[in-house]
């Protein structure tokens, strides 16, 4: 992306525009801080791009920086004439979630956003613009921060509640498993990291030698991509698990697995296990069983 010649609706102040680094799993919200602010000094090093700093322990929040209200922490003050800058960060998981409000114009939509925001007495974690897109589509784009509190499924809830007229949903980025839905498939955290400790066990196992690891380092390698396109049924949730948990002893058996990709595998699993129902936990006990004695 050039700045110079990109055009769009959405805020930014950079092609990147915002890398947040989040905690999963036992990892803290200051170790990511300090994650940051290795990232942001390599940007700055390497790519000679300003960098604000922003969320948790920083003086700015996001909101400030595309006001104009902030300065860059590395670089700066002129920005990157093609590049911007970049907002590094620490920041629990969120959902960036958007709906297409068809028959609804920006007046109304607005009035909608409005109405949901936590900011003005609506849903709990909510923050919601409205975006008028090219052919006149209308957009309702949200951050869900809460997502234990209003995961999409709940204000795709309360807006049919409300009787607005839905149209095309989507999820941003990655979304964690105990709050997908229909428009998540594809996007599942869990599921991701899954498959990046099948890719990267599947790489081990294709450069040490030998068909038999060869042929191993292919079949991870499908799982790894079948694993990032993971949907979000119940169904789906509970093979991704079951899947996530036998990486480690495959991986073992080739060689290939070290602490960090056991813990991936495990955090992956888990994440993935504890997004299922009560229902679906009832309806398969028997491979929930198997699954939790596993993961240990």
């Amino acid at each position: 992306i050039d700045l110079r010649k990109h055009a769009g609706v959405h805020p930014r102040v950079g092609a990147a525009d915002v890398v947040p680094i989040v905690p999963i799993g036992a990892t803290t919200i200051d170790a990511c801080r300090e994650v940051a602010h290795e990232v942001g000094r390599r940007i700055w090093t390497d790519l000679h791009i300003p960098v604000f700093f922003y969320g948790h322990g920083e003086e700015w929040t996001l909101a400030d920086i595309r006001a104009g209200r902030a300065q860059p922490d590395l670089g700066g003050p002129d920005l990157h004439p093609a590049a911007g800058a970049v907002c590094v960060g620490a920041r629990p998981p969120l959902v960036a979630f958007n709906v297409l409000l068809p028959d609804t114009t920006v007046a109304e939509a607005r009035r909608v956003a409005r109405s949901l925001r936590e900011s003005a007495g609506g849903l709990r974690g909510v923050q919601a613009l409205v975006f008028e897109l090219p052919g006149g589509r209308i957009q309702l784009s949200m951050n869900l921060f809460r997502v234990d509190e209003s995961p999409p499924d709940s204000v795709i809830e309360e807006l049919r509640h409300r009787g607005v007229h839905l149209g095309d949903q989507q999820v941003v980025g990655l979304c964690p498993a105990v709050a997908a839905n229909d428009a998540a498939s594809g996007r599942i955290l869990e599921a991701r990291v899954g498959a990046a400790v099948a890719r990267e066990g599947g790489r081990g196992a294709g450069q040490a030698g030998g068909d038999e690891l060869a042929a191993l380092g292919q079949r991870l390698a499908k799982e790894a991509e079948s694993l990032a396109a993971l949907g979000s049924s119940q169904e789906e949730l509970l093979a991704g698990a079951e899947r996530c948990a036998a990486l480690p002893p495959v991986l073992q058996a080739a060689g290939q697995l070290d602490g960090e990709l056991q813990s991936m595998a495990h955090l992956a699993a888990r994440g993935l296990r504890d997004a299922l129902s009560e229902a679906t936990r009832l309806r398969y006990r028997a491979r929930m069983a198997a699954l939790d004695r596993r993961l240990g």
